[in-house]
């Protein structure tokens, strides 16, 4: 787990799924490719109908490839069955369709965590 420092996803934390430490032909620098929760659940309380709680639970999530100067890694790990290399592929990245379908199945599965 990593904290991302710089642009529109500061502050937040994401999971690197894919390390390039000698960086590629597009991006010449050292850089990763990161899963991360943009906006997470609310508070869910007892009280709460299913619809408001489903609702609550809803998170925002974004991938993205990071410059190394730009992340800060964390003690945390994530559990070793969702594993994070599984997560987003590069050829998913190369097109748009890929990246928002790549998005939705890293809400998907983050959403299943976090019920638990």
């Amino acid at each position: 787990v990593v904290v991302l420092l710089q642009g529109r996803h500061a502050g937040r934390k994401a999971v690197i799924s894919k390390v390039f430490d000698d960086g590629s032909k597009a991006r010449p620098y050292g850089h990763a490719l990161v899963a991360g929760v943009d906006r997470h659940f609310k508070k869910v309380t007892k009280s709460m109908s299913v619809k408001k709680v489903t609702k609550k639970l809803r998170m925002k999530c974004f991938v993205k490839y990071v410059n190394y100067n730009h992340i800060m890694p964390t003690r945390y790990t994530i559990p070793s069955e969702m594993q994070p290399a599984t997560l987003v592929t590069e050829q998913q990245m190369s097109s748009a369709d890929g990246r928002s379908e790549a998005r939705r199945y890293v809400q998907k599965l983050f959403q299943e965590k976090c019920k638990d």
